[in-house]
This record gives structure tokens, C-alpha cells and sequence, in this order.
């Protein structure tokens, strides 16, 4: 079987409700909006996770939260786990990743054969939550909500050097392929932190929105009162207390995060440009880690199983799947099983273990009965929390918390939880069975304290002392590149160009 390339453009805490088929129409994403047209489009696809790192680790490796481990943003992904950069490197393809992935522990690569860059977020254990002090807030890495207060304009931030650099190697790196000196297939993987709070954003982005009709959310804030337990919970983690968000604060926040949709649409392009340019196919997958409230009932960033926080876009351009749209819910823990699937690569050995499946079916007409499951086990949570969504249907279930079930279809703002109603006691035994034969909440809860346990006193022992960082250092061979004196010059400036010259 031919091995296509494959292209994997992620974003982060892109929230799939702006995209219900691609981008909406009124974002201005020229470039999404050209690869929606040519993609097989998911719209309701959904993070295993609504956190970035047990949401990036179930992506890679189709296992859900309970199975990798990752919990949490500071929990180890083990190395004996195989992620899609394993499945496609035994098989015979070269891995390069530039950007984030948000890998903990030692292990960086994860199967990549090589990472361009360095990551954004810490890599070792200080982010850990602790289930034994309910309500304590971590005051040095939790969110809080000044990130909406403080939204507006900047010319460079953190995070817009981060995805410049992502994008000027990543691109970079599209160019080295072209020509041609490793005749292996390639996996790129290109991750952007945008547009991903802070809502800020550059000035020409930020124009483009002066007259958006999409400022403020569709549902307005609440009373702290009115909202289910865990909503509550994240309030208090965000410190809503100790802020004043005016609808000008919603405004500016909203804009700044649409710009850096635009914002991002161009990097993207200057990605699939080069594509272009050096006349390269590849199979392009595009999709985030999770989503963000944006304002939404009053909530901001993830951390909870309503569509803004959890639901993702997801589009897929390959031969053999048709463009067009699927409603059939999914999940990116399928996104490994399709990528082995597209490029004719056995999972056998652990298919057994793998949670996913294929998507490629999907996209040639196929059926899907299976639910989609979330789980959630980090900040804001004092118990595991999970969730199923099936059909027009989301049932979600914690050992401290009322049962909730939405139908999505009459209530897609998720506004009456229809747990108690006597018409959907036959649905709501249903999804009890289902959770009752999938997880054990009581096993799934002392597994999470156990592994918080150890994470606190590892990391607070190798901070006592000299401390040996395992963040990913990006290493450059400068005397492999350019011009060097055990060169032929002639070779190197004929080996370099694409296309070759006459």
C-alpha cells in the first residue's frame, strides 16, 4: 500500500462550536475555510479530555485519561505507551514535530524522530492538583480571570513568539522535505498554543472583528447560585471573586480570541502554502485539544463537559474520504486509529488495549453506534468526573454531583438537565448501564490520589537541591548546516534548492 504523507495541524483550546461545518462564516479564516471544502468535516467531535495535556496524550495514543494516566497537566505520559509517532516510525516514517504537546516526564519525543522546538508549559510535576485540600488554589499556575480583564491588543506576547517560532520551522521543515534526501514518507506534526488564553492579540487580527456581531455569548452569565456543583468549583479555582467582568471585558476577550483564529489561519497558510509551492501531497488532519467557554453561562477556558469546553473541530483531507459533513458524534482518541488506517499501518498487536477507532469509514458512508467518552480528573475536580454522548444525547456522572442528561438537539445551549424528568428514565438507565460497565469511579478516584501522592513527593524532592531540567532542549547542528569547509560548495547549493536547477 502507498504510505501517504501526513500533515497534522493542532491548535489549542479551539472550541468546536465555531465550527458546526469548518470555520463559521463569519470568522475569517480564508485558509481553514479552503481546507474544509476538500475535508471530510466532524462536527461533533470531542476532547477525551477538556485539559491539555490528558487531552494531547489521549490524541496521540487512543487511550482515554483512566488508561494513559495523564490525569491532569502534570501527570508523567509513560514511555511504554505507543502513540501515532510510534505506530508510523516502525513502519517506516519520519516523525518531526514543531510545537506543543505538553508532554510530562522525562520522555519528550514520544516516538518523534525529531522535535523543532522546545514546548511552552512546564514539563514536570509542580502542576499537580492535590485531591486531599478540596478548594485550595494553586495561586501560580491556576487560571484566573484576568486573562479576560486584561484582554486586548499586544504586537508580541509569549505566546505569539512561541507559534511564530512554530510556524517559521515548521515551514522551514516543509521546505527541507521537498527535497527529497530522506525518500521515507513523513509524519509533521505543526502545534500552535493559540489561540489559547491570554486574549490577546495583534493589532491587523484584532481589526477584523470591529464589527462582529459575535461579541457576546449566547447565554449570559448566571447566578453563582444557578450553576451545577462543578461549574461552582471551577468559579472558585478561576478566583471569580476576586474580579469585575463587565461586558466590555466579554467583548474585548471574544475579539481577541476570533482574531487569533485569524491570527492562526495565516500561519496555517503559510504552511499549506509551501505544500503548494513544492507541488507536496500529504493526507491533513486539523484539530484542537479542547475547547474554550469564551463567557458562555458565564464560564471561561475548559474543565467541564459542556459543548464550548469539550467539543472540538476536527476535519480530515485524505483519499478516500469524501468531503463533506458527518454528525456522527467522535473523539480525538480516534485520530491515531484513522491516521494507522489511512496509512496502512497494523495496530494489531495492541488494538485490543486502543480505545479509538478509525474515522475513515465515516468518511465512505459508514455507520457509527459506539458512544463518545470523556473524562475529567484535574483542576477544579475533587473526583473523577465522565461523560458519554451518544445520538442527541449527553449523560455526564461524578460521585459527588447530580447526574446530568441534555438532549442536544432540543437544548443545544445544555440549559435543562432532564436527570429527573420521568419521560427519560428509560434514556437515563440506559447511560447508568453504560457508565456502570465502563468505569468504576471509586477505583478511578483512588488511583488519581494515589498518583498525586507520588507526584508531590518526587517533585518536591528534585527541587531540593540542583535540579536537572527534562524540558526538551532543541539542539542545532551548525556545522551540518549552511556552508562548512568539509563541504563541496557546489554540491551543498545543488543538494538545497527545490526544484533543481536546469
Amino acid at each position: 500500500m502507498h504510505q501517504p504523507n501526513i500533515l497534522i495541524l493542532m491548535v489549542d483550546q479551539l472550541s468546536g462550536t465555531l465550527f458546526p461545518d469548518g470555520p463559521a462564516d463569519w470568522l475569517h479564516a480564508p485558509n481553514l475555510k479552503a481546507l474544509a471544502a476538500r475535508s471530510t468535516r466532524f462536527a461533533n467531535s470531542y476532547t477525551a479530555s477538556p485539559l491539555c495535556a490528558p487531552g494531547r496524550a489521549s490524541f496521540m495514543s487512543g487511550l482515554l485519561p483512566s488508561r494513559t494516566k495523564v490525569y491532569d497537566n502534570a501527570a508523567e505520559f509513560a514511555s511504554d505507551i505507543p502513540t501515532y509517532a510510534h505506530h508510523l516510525r516502525r513502519a517506516g516514517y519520519q516523525t518531526c514535530m514543531s510545537g506543543k504537546m505538553h508532554f510530562v516526564g522525562p520522555d519528550q519525543m514520544h516516538g518523534l524522530e525529531e522535535r523543532l522546538t522546545t514546548d511552552i508549559y512546564p514539563v514536570d510535576f509542580g502542576w499537580t492538583p492535590d485531591y486531599r485540600k478540596p478548594g485550595e488554589r494553586i495561586d501560580w499556575w491556576y487560571h484566573n480571570m484576568g486573562s479576560v480583564t486584561g484582554a486586548g491588543v499586544a504586537e508580541i506576547s509569549n505566546q505569539m513568539e512561541y507559534d511564530d517560532e512554530v510556524a517559521y520551522h515548521a515551514t522551514r521543515k516543509v521546505y527541507d522535505l521537498a527535497r527529497g534526501q530522506d525518500a521515507r514518507p513523513w509524519c509533521l506534526t505543526v502545534s500552535f498554543t493559540h489561540p489559547h488564553d491570554p486574549y490577546v492579540a495583534r493589532r491587523k487580527y484584532w481589526d477584523l472583528y470591529e464589527d462582529c456581531d459575535h461579541l457576546l455569548p449566547e447565554v449570559p452569565a448566571m447566578d453563582f447560585e444557578d450553576h451545577d456543583p462543578h461549574a461552582q468549583r471551577i468559579f472558585e479555582a478561576n478566583d471569580w471573586r476576586s474580579f469585575d467582568i463587565s461586558d466590555e471585558d466579554i467583548r474585548r476577550s471574544r475579539r481577541a480570541y476570533f482574531a487569533n483564529v485569524s491570527y492562526l489561519d495565516d500561519k496555517i497558510g503559510e504552511i499549506l502554502e509551501a505544500m503548494e509551492t513544492t507541488q507536496q501531497e500529504a493526507v491533513i488532519l486539523f484539530v484542537s485539544d479542547h475547547g474554550d467557554m469564551l463567557g458562555e453561562r458565564g464560564l471561561w477556558f475548559k474543565m467541564c463537559f459542556y459543548e464550548g469546553s469539550a467539543r472540538v473541530p476536527l476535519m480530515i483531507s485524505a483519499p478516500g474520504m469524501a468531503p463533506g459533513l458527518i454528525d456522527t458524534p467522535v473523539s480525538t482518541i480516534d485520530v491515531t486509529p484513522t491516521l494507522c488506517d489511512l496509512a496502512g499501518v497494523s495496530m494489531a498487536e495492541v488494538s485490543p488495549w486502543v480505545e479509538g477507532e478509525s474515522l475513515v469509514p465515516l468518511g465512505q458512508d459508514g455507520k457509527r453506534t459506539a458512544p463518545v467518552a470523556m473524562e475529567y480528573a484535574a483542576e477544579a475536580s475533587y473526583a473523577p468526573m465522565v461523560c458519554l454522548r451518544a445520538g442527541r444525547w449527553k449523560y455526564t456522572r461524578c460521585n459527588l454531583d447530580p447526574e446530568q442528561l441534555f438532549d442536544l438537539e432540543a437544548d443545544p445551549q445544555e440549559l435543562s438537565n432532564l436527570a429527573g424528568d420521568p419521560a427519560q428514565a428509560a434514556v437515563l438507565q440506559d447511560f447508568r448501564a453504560q457508565a456502570d460497565a465502563r468505569w468504576d469511579l471509586d477505583r478511578f478516584d483512588a488511583d488519581v490520589r494515589e498518583s498525586q501522592a507520588r507526584r508531590w513527593v518526587v517533585y518536591e524532592a528534585l527541587r531540593n537541591g540542583e535540579y536537572y531540567p527534562w524540558d526538551y532542549q532543541p539542539l542545532q547542528k551548525a556545522s551540518e548546516r549552511y556552508m562548512r569547509n568539509h563541504m563541496d560548495l557546489n554540491e551543498v547549493e545543488d543538494r538545497q534548492r527545490f526544484p533543481k536547477g536546469e
